[in-house]
């Protein structure tokens, strides 16, 4: 053998070591980033955006609600929770002055609609809203009489007759205070057998002929079917209450009760809506 040769067969075993080694420096590496990549695969999968995630609503969604919208919110809750597996909406419906009181007096809520901005105000000017309320519907005044309409009652002015029982919502309540408008308007004076807390109270005494007629919503002698007779008056139109809707501050439920809001306002929700009488905004 030369010395050349001898040489290469010398160098031969250091130039196999030398790749071997470049080979599982490149193995590593290519390890490395095969376990980078995968790692990036596995955040990028269970990402909120890519899994939709953060996009599935669950939990419960407080809606504190005037008492007039029981009917077609009770209609949407139900809608929202077939739309949402997992969710649940409760609601608590009541005269929107006393809602506004328990929100501003820390009652846990998401959501407040109102049945006028002056109520829906008494929650702003705490700064308990976390969005500003927008107008989602209206709702005008009706005469909700006894079925038959035994007393012949046809205008506003038939409800001063002397003897006949008549029922109003309290002052403070919206739907109070725009047959207040409506009366004054017409100027008129009327004094009540009583003042209810709330337009479904109102209604009831009707209902149960313990008054012979009550200043309500058209939706609510809508809601009440045959067991009231309604009357419209012209003095309603001016009396029309705006109803505002808004995402509370602390909101337990923030991502949920802004979805409720959505389908409130949707095209979806508008046809429920107005479907029980409500105005369009």
């Amino acid at each position: 053998m030369t010395t050349a040769s001898a040489r290469r067969v010398r160098r031969t075993p250091r130039t196999l070591r030398a790749a071997g080694a470049g080979v599982a420096v490149l193995l590593a590496l290519s390890a490395c980033s095969s376990s980078d990549d995968s790692d990036d695969s596995d955040s990028a999968g269970s990402s909120p955006s890519a899994s939709g995630g953060s996009d599935e609503l669950s939990g419960t969604v407080t809606v504190f609600a005037a008492a007039s919208l029981k009917e077609s919110f009770t209609t949407l809750g139900e809608e929202f929770e077939k739309a949402h597996p997992g969710t649940k909406v409760t609601f608590n419906f009541g005269g929107s002055d006393s809602l506004a009181a328990s929100i501003t007096g820390g009652a846990p809520a998401d959501v407040f609609a109102s049945a006028s901005p002056k109520t829906m105000k008494i929650v702003t000017d705490a700064k308990d809203n976390a969005a500003e309320p927008v107008t989602f519907v209206r709702n005008q005044l009706e005469i909700a009489a006894l079925p038959g309409n035994p007393d012949k009652i046809t205008s506003l002015k038939d409800l001063t007759k002397s003897g006949l029982k008549v029922v109003l919502c309290d002052k403070e309540v919206p739907c109070g205070a725009a047959a207040q408008k409506a009366l004054d308007a017409s100027g008129l004076k009327l004094t009540p057998v009583s003042y209810e807390q709330d337009v479904k109270s109102a209604l009831t005494k009707v209902e149960l002929k313990e008054a012979d007629a009550a200043v309500v919503y058209r939706t609510d002698v809508n809601a009440a079917g045959d067991k009231v007779e309604g009357v419209d008056f012209p003095e309603s139109a001016d009396a029309v209450n705006d109803y505002p809707i808004a995402l509370l501050k602390d909101a337990p439920n923030a991502d949920a009760a802004e979805a409720f809001i959505a389908l409130v306002q949707s095209p979806e929700g508008q046809k429920v809506l107005t479907g029980a009488g409500f105005l369009q905004p």
